[in-house]
């Protein structure tokens, strides 16, 4: 699960249409997973600077192939999962990813309910200071897209949400509307290259993105407004054990948006909801070191920059973050570590705790 609004709405904006966005992991021997022949159940613990120690437990159900479609396509599979954190956030979900004509056609879809408990960073009298900030609602979405050419697919997406949200004190909207509840709804188009070896941990290849969303009364939207994000991450296996991998990405709310659904600067080293704006642009590189079988390091640096209507905190400054972290990898087949990073921003450091690599 997401760790905040901003990244669930974000994450909603082009549900996955990668191959083996879901891994499929039936075959690997693990003692934490439980599995009955398609079905499989395993927890996953979380950690990071925003919702703080969590857990998820998550479950799935692969769809039986045919012999000659496990040679051209991933299976489709239906999976559900739960998070809670000790900070009393939680989320439910269920999605469901589907594969047909030789992988021509996919479909993705989510449907969610969240119930987070979030600390937001805010001009208050002469200085800062983190306020309450409280959120819930559900979300709904999904995509179709089809291969256009080459490792080229085009798709058509829909997103509706509808959430609450309460702020320990009053707030200035500015360019952000902070109302109490609001329905963000609307339609757009992805557009996705993918050449990665193996989307859960690429050693090489690359991965595009490009989604435009526009939400407006038309759908059921009480706001009108355009969401635009764009991504690049290219990996490059530069010595047997060292992988270099890099991303570039940016995002951009055109309109009046619900401060949920802002743009953020998603780099390690302080909360995901530290510099929420209606323009957002990052870069980060991380060099990959497996020295032992399962066991490997990482260093990554990178920047951002965010142009924000809600609050001035850095604004248009140059946002760092670089750190190290230490993988192990408990799925060997499907190349998927645990990752334990620690990262530093500015005056600010951070912990994260999860199930895959940061990007």
């Amino acid at each position: 699960m997401g760790a905040t609004s901003t990244v669930y709405a974000q994450e909603a904006d082009g549900v996955s249409t990668a191959p083996d966005s879901i891994p499929d992991i039936r075959a690997e021997k693990h003692r934490l997973k439980f599995q009955k022949r398609n079905w499989f159940i395993v927890p996953i613990p979380v950690s990071n600077p925003t919702t703080d120690t969590g857990l998820v437990l998550a479950g799935a159900y692969f769809h039986p192939q045919t012999e000659t479609q496990k040679q051209v396509q991933p299976p489709s599979v239906t999976g559900a999962a739960g998070y809670y954190s000790s900070n009393d956030s939680a989320a439910f979900g269920v999605a469901h990813q589907a594969y047909w004509s030789e992988n021509k056609w996919r479909f993705g879809g989510v449907i969610a309910h969240v119930d987070l408990k979030l600390g937001l960073t805010t001009p208050i009298g002469a200085g800062t200071e983190s306020i309450d900030w409280l959120v819930e609602g559900e979300l709904f979405a999904a995509i179709i897209s089809r291969k256009i050419a080459g490792k080229w697919y085009a798709g058509v997406l829909a997103r509706y949400l509808d959430i609450g949200q309460a702020f320990g004190v009053a707030l200035p909207s500015g360019d952000f509307n902070t109302g109490a509840e609001t329905v963000s709804a609307g339609v757009g188009l992805k557009v996705e290259r993918d050449s990665r070896d193996k989307p859960t941990n690429s050693y090489s290849g690359s991965i595009f993105e490009l989604t435009g969303l526009s939400n407006g009364d038309t759908f059921g939207s009480d706001d009108s407004y355009t969401s635009y994000t764009a991504s690049f991450r290219s990996y490059h296996r530069i010595a047997a054990p060292v992988v270099l991998a890099w991303e570039v990405q940016g995002c951009h709310r055109s309109g009046e948006s619900p401060l949920w659904d802002a743009c953020l600067v998603d780099l390690r080293g302080f909360s995901a909801i530290e510099y929420l704006g209606r323009s957002s642009a990052s870069a980060q590189v991380e060099a990959r070191w497996q020295f032992l079988r399962k066991w490997g390091g990482v260093v990554f640096a990178g920047g951002g920059r965010y142009d924000n209507a809600f609050s001035d905190i850095r604004e248009n400054d140059l946002i760092p973050s670089y750190g190290i972290g230490l993988r192990y990898q408990v799925l060997e087949s499907q190349r998927i570590n645990m990752r334990l990073d620690y990262a530093r921003s500015g005056g600010n450091d951070a912990i994260y705790l999860a199930v895959g690599e940061a990007f």
